[in-house]
């Protein structure tokens, strides 16, 4: 049953040093209110698992939270690397870190499988690629039924998910609009959720076909953080920053100049601060 709760104290309750945690959304909807309020409480320890992980993880492994990342594709979209990932991983800098390399095929299917509950999820896919080489958690099994090759990887199921979204109704159900990604099955597969949303409304109207709604038996705690997904967009709500992803990769280029805008932007920051913003990119409704 969903509680609503302030951000700091969602985080605080859901979120344990060592945990495995999600923090999904895919080109819209990045829950980094979320992600800076687990920075300013100073996790450590965490397996950090998304699809397209970008600047909010570049972020947190920049400030040293990470041990190991089980991700898709890395980078800053639209701008190209992750400096802090890299530094990272080159450098061991502020830490070393362990990396577990997927297609986005395989995180899709290992996420429903987690949702299934299920150990592993069974698909066609690595056919010619050596990702598995550097990934022992790639196999390959046989089909009992027609003996075909096929590829296997681990269930994703995290120990907590955190996705933002737009709308909650009193009772604690979450609606999705837009493009959806892999949120939904990141939720169910957790343990634990936790949700930032836009706005809490008293019922879900006048909504568009393709959206997804999340009951509210699936969702542990929701927080209302308006722009709680910028620099990325929120369909319906506000457009995305571009300028922010362009700046993000001089931010990061150097260890002083991150550390520093870390300090001013998230550590001296409010998650309320999100909704100023948005200010200026809201979206022609």
């Amino acid at each position: 049953m969903a509680k609503f709760l302030p951000l700091s104290q969602a985080v605080a309750d859901n979120l344990k040093d060592g945990d495995a945690v999600a923090f999904e959304g895919f080109t819209h909807l990045i829950p980094t209110a979320a992600v800076h309020e687990a920075i300013r409480q100073d996790f450590k320890d965490l397996t950090l698992i998304r699809m397209t992980p970008d600047l909010v993880y570049d972020q947190m492994i920049g400030m040293g939270m990470v041990k190991k990342l089980i991700f898709s594709y890395a980078g800053n979209p639209g701008v190209g690397l992750l400096r802090r990932l890299r530094d990272a991983v080159e450098n061991n800098w502020p830490r070393a870190i362990e990396l577990e390399e997927h297609s986005h095929a395989a995180m899709a299917n290992a996420y429903e499988a987690g949702a299934a509950g299920l150990p592993c999820a069974i698909f066609r896919g690595y056919r010619g690629a050596e990702l598995a080489k550097v990934n022992p958690n790639i196999k390959s099994i046989e089909c009992p039924f027609t003996g075909e090759k096929l590829a296997a990887v681990p269930a994703v199921r995290p120990d907590v998910t955190f996705i933002h979204a737009q709308k909650a109704n009193k009772k604690g159900d979450v609606l999705i609009e837009g493009i959806i990604g892999i949120q939904k099955e990141a939720v169910l597969a957790a343990k634990r959720a936790v949700v930032t949303v836009e706005e809490v409304v008293d019922d879900f109207d006048d909504v568009h076909p393709n959206l997804t709604v999340l009951p509210h038996w699936t969702v542990t705690a929701i927080s209302v953080v308006p722009g709680g997904a910028h620099p990325s967009y929120t369909h319906g709500y506000y457009i995305r920053d571009n300028a922010s992803y362009l700046e993000w990769d001089k931010i990061a280029a150097e260890r002083d100049q991150f550390l520093a805008w870390m300090q001013k932007n998230v550590m001296e920051s409010k998650p309320e601060d999100f909704a100023g913003r948005v200010e200026n990119l809201r979206d022609a409704k």
